[in-house]
């Protein structure tokens, strides 16, 4: 009987425990935070812009070295076996300088990318933190690590609207 109290006993202060920490555990959407926010539309806009013109001055040149080619090809006949393939090794030189250039430029997005990612973050915990002391929360996860939760625990939309007025835009340059 004495052991059956303790059990008894033990399993209750877990769950109430258990209850107690529930409520004071609560999540975002950091993607939506990401996606939405007036920083993170403009960080997008900023890169999307980039982006396009970047990828219009390497189309222009990919269809420069592409004529070039078959303008190569044309005349294989018409000039000499040294000529030819000096000028096919310039070409190659082009094409393979061209591929570095786009390969470089590429990277320089994915980085300007995953800097306004970690600036916004980083915009974002202080005020996270500020909520969370306010009012008395013990822990924010982002929602994708959630399986099943009450909406009622979800901050997103008062968290963008707190960064959407400390925030305006993130410095890209």
């Amino acid at each position: 009987m004495k052991y059956l109290k303790i059990f008894t006993i033990s399993v209750l202060l877990i769950t109430y425990s258990n209850l107690v920490l529930a409520a004071d555990i609560y999540f975002i959407d950091m993607k939506k935070i990401l996606n939405e926010s007036k920083a993170g539309k403009s960080a997008q806009n900023f890169l999307k812009k980039k982006f396009d013109s970047e990828s219009k001055k390497f189309e222009k040149e990919a269809s420069v070295l592409k004529k070039q080619e078959t303008d190569l090809i044309a005349k294989k006949k018409l000039v000499s076996p040294e000529e030819y393939k000096k000028t096919l090794s310039e070409l190659r030189n082009k094409s393979l300088d061209y591929q570095k250039r786009k390969r470089k430029s590429q990277n320089e997005w994915v980085q300007k990318k995953n800097e306004a990612r970690t600036k916004l973050i980083s915009a974002t915990n202080p005020i996270l933190k500020k909520y969370m002391s306010e009012n008395k929360i013990e822990m924010v996860v982002d929602k994708k690590y959630i399986l099943l939760a009450n909406s009622n625990f979800e901050l997103t939309d008062v968290i963008l609207k707190i960064l959407d007025k400390e925030v305006k835009s993130i410095n890209l340059n």
